[in-house]
């Protein structure tokens, strides 16, 4: 996804407020690397639009929050189908 950084870190903020979704989601929406998404989202941002920026870190710091959970989730799928 190419175009100013200014409105990828918008796009991407709006994806991850509306879809609860990861930076790793999102990475993969756009077709980006996750550092991309991350860089945008978290330094260019607060810059460029503050309140979606605290918005979007109430998603992150969620997901976050339930990553193990979603990692147990994968081994027990990995394993149950015979991984």
């Amino acid at each position: 996804m190419k175009g100013l950084p200014e409105d990828r870190a918008i796009r991407f903020a709006q994806y991850i407020i509306e879809n609860g979704a990861t930076v790793r989601e999102t990475a993969k929406e756009f077709g980006i690397s996750k550092s991309t998404v991350h860089k945008d989202v978290t330094e260019r941002l607060p810059i460029i639009n503050n309140q979606l920026y605290r918005q979007v870190k109430a998603v992150l710091e969620k997901n976050k929050q339930e990553r193990h959970i979603r990692g147990g989730q994968a081994t027990k799928m990995k394993y149950a189908h015979g991984g």
